[in-house]
């Protein structure tokens, strides 16, 4: 029974979604898995296990920015044994082809995060998904129908910087949205030899300035849902 989940050994499955928002995980499991039970509540970070055509799968709440979603990580992949993590968050548009609802797979996560920077000495490390649940997404996303772009991200600290203008210079290397946790996942991921990959719904665009509600994040992103769970 780990510190910040609480559950028991078994409870949890080996394939994990994460999205940030507990009522995320929560409206998940009411709305996609069978005979869902919940294992924990530590905290507010609902986590639940149920199973999706057949396939036992979990999903579990992270909070947001990169200490708290490798918290749940690394106790996931540690203390439980998850092998295949799966982030399923919102995201800000960087590019202006790319409209609220719009689904992303992130390839490659770069940081403004001193994590790795700490960790590897100042050197760069690029972190990236885990290939074959990238090649899954891909191939399930066209095999359903649901539309998505593939790209490079950015994870980020800060939510409210000092300077409104400071995402113009990544969105011109072609990052395509800016979130606040995949790269520490596929950091940690790539170290302790399990995959990782991060699905991303378009939440609002830092071109338009246009952006859903709160209630619209926790419950109208059912195409990045259904493809996270096409692919558990």
């Amino acid at each position: 029974m780990s510190i910040h989940i609480g559950a028991r050994k078994g409870q949890i499955a080996e394939t994990v979604l994460l999205p940030g928002d507990p009522l995320r995980a929560k409206f998940v499991a009411d709305n996609f898995l069978e005979d869902a039970e919940c294992y924990t509540e530590v905290r507010g970070m609902y986590g639940y296990t149920g199973t999706y055509n057949g396939k036992r799968v979990s999903v579990q709440g992270t909070g947001m920015g990169i200490p708290s979603h490798l918290i749940y990580v690394n106790e996931l992949i540690n203390d439980y044994g998850a092998r295949r993590l799966i982030r399923i968050g919102s995201c800000g548009a960087m590019q202006k082809e790319l409209k609220l609802q719009d689904i992303l797979i992130a390839m490659t996560a770069s940081t403004d995060s001193a994590i790795n920077s700490q960790r590897f000495g100042g050197a760069d490390y690029a972190p990236c998904a885990s290939f074959p649940l990238f090649q899954a997404a891909c191939n399930a996303a066209e095999r359903l129908g649901i539309a998505y772009t593939a790209g490079g991200i950015l994870s980020s600290d800060v939510f409210y910087g000092d300077d409104p203008e400071s995402w113009k210079q990544w969105a011109a290397f072609g990052a395509l949205a800016v979130e606040m946790e995949t790269s520490g996942l596929y950091t940690q991921c790539a170290k302790l030899g399990v995959q990782a990959l991060s699905l991303l719904t378009v939440s609002d665009s830092l071109v338009s300035g246009q952006a859903l509600s709160s209630e619209e994040r926790q419950t109208t992103f059912r195409d990045m849902m259904r493809l996270a769970l096409e692919i558990s």
